[in-house]
């Protein structure tokens, strides 16, 4: 389960972010997870919780937003979402897609700190 190293890694990331402005508790991490990251949103909850325990972010809660997968069609010059994450083609002409514009991401947009 990759997942909880994932969660780990930005945990360590935030904790020594929250120090460098003076201990800032935090209460709510805002994650953007691209539906082609090869990240389940569930396992990385999951994680998230199982990680935090023992750390100045038990209690916090990760809030996921899911981004699409987004391809460019160099055929039509747009940005298209694919039929699907294992046809990876424009859905208008059928040109395969092979620059990704969105849907690959894992990162962390925001920190919701308290008062």
């Amino acid at each position: 389960m990759h997942e909880l190293s994932i969660a780990i890694s930005m945990i360590d990331q935030i904790l020594e972010e929250s120090e460098t402005r003076g201990g800032l508790d935090v209460e709510v991490v805002h994650l953007k997870l691209g539906t082609f990251s090869g990240v389940d949103k569930d396992a990385l909850l999951f994680s998230y919780e199982l990680a935090c325990e023992g750390t100045r972010l038990k209690g916090s809660r990760l809030e996921i937003e899911s981004i699409p997968l987004i391809i460019y069609c160099g055929a039509c010059q747009k940005n298209r979402t694919p039929p699907s994450m294992y046809q990876l083609s424009c859905p208008e002409c059928g040109t395969p897609g092979q620059t990704i514009v969105s849907g690959r991401e894992i990162e962390v947009a925001s920190l919701e700190v308290a008062a």
